[in-house]
């Protein structure tokens, strides 16, 4: 997936036409296609795949998909894909991606240049002046080879080639959390990208999987946003999140499964050869018990919980 696409998707203002597609429906179609984006923001799902994603129905798809090109938002680049090779390749346009970097191209290692007396030597101003349009060189025994100018001021997405961020199942989590957040506005924050920096240099060497990685971003996210980013309105009182209430079978589900991950609460209550699996359903049962839920509050705050238990 590329997250400057899937980014900008988000940010991307439609056009409303009279006779056409509904705005919420054409921004649905363009988030299918940028969460399938590569690096080029270049997208190719097939028709069955935009369907599932949208839950609209074929003929739905391809009118906004239509639309979407005539905005000036998608274009048909004219390559196909697939295994039949009629899948068409779409181009996102607009996307602010990597930025250029020169070209690196290798010599030979019998260049005669690179035998000069002269070899190493600062150019005088003529010989710059006549040079500075050449694309720089390096030689094969370079330890450079290879690393295609990786300078540090490509973006994130530019050095790693497999992002693991994926909207949709952020999405499902954050609503397993709390139903009540905004997903679009925590999407779009502006320290967004300094916690997820900060989530990523907190995992470096912990080798989870995409899924885990997601799910416990989640978690920082919402805990990130509610301790240092949610102010109330000046001049007016903080409103608590709810009022006290019982956790639904869902939240139970779900909080079970976050205790059960979660390091200091499992070296409490788990025992020996307990796997993640059985400590959870014991979890849950104990959660079902709003006594014992009570007892718990603070644990489930931190795994994301942010209502009050009566």
């Amino acid at each position: 997936m590329s997250l400057d696409a899937t980014i900008w998707a988000w940010k991307v203002r439609q056009k409303q036409k009279k006779g056409g597609s509904l705005k919420p429906l054409k921004k649905l179609v363009l988030l299918s296609l940028s969460d399938r984006a590569g690096e080029d923001h270049c997208a190719y799902p097939s028709m069955a795949r935009l369907v599932e994603d949208t839950e609209m129905d074929r003929k739905t798809v391809l009118k906004i998909i239509d639309e979407l090109v005539e905005d000036g938002l998608i274009v048909d680049t004219g390559e196909r894909k697939g295994r039949t090779k009629q899948v068409k390749v779409y181009q996102l346009m607009g996307v602010n991606g990597r930025e250029t970097v020169p070209i690196t191209v290798l010599l030979d290692a019998e260049n005669d240049d690179l035998n000069s007396p002269n070899s190493g030597t600062v150019p005088t101003t003529e010989q710059f002046q006549q040079f500075h349009e050449r694309v720089p060189t390096i030689p094969l025994k370079s330890p450079n080879v290879g690393t295609r100018n990786l300078s540090k001021n490509l973006s994130l997405e530019s050095k790693n080639k497999k992002d693991w961020l994926c909207f949709k199942k952020l999405r499902k989590e954050f609503h397993d959390i709390d139903p009540d957040l905004d997903f679009e506005y925590l999407m779009t924050a502006s320290w967004g990208d300094r916690e997820k920096r900060a989530f990523e240099m907190y995992n470096d060497g912990n080798n989870l999987c995409d899924d885990l990685m997601n799910f416990h971003f989640a978690d920082w996210l919402v805990k990130a946003y509610r301790t240092k980013y949610s102010k109330p309105v000046h001049g007016q009182p903080s409103k608590p999140d709810s009022q006290p209430k019982h956790l639904t079978e869902k939240q139970i589900a779900v909080f079970a499964q976050k205790l059960a991950h979660h390091s200091e609460f499992a070296g409490k209550f788990s025992e020996p050869g307990d796997s993640y699996e059985k400590l959870a359903s014991k979890i849950a049962m104990k959660l079902e018990n709003p006594v014992q839920a009570k007892k718990w509050e603070s644990y489930l705050k931190q795994v994301g919980f942010g209502g009050v238990l009566a």
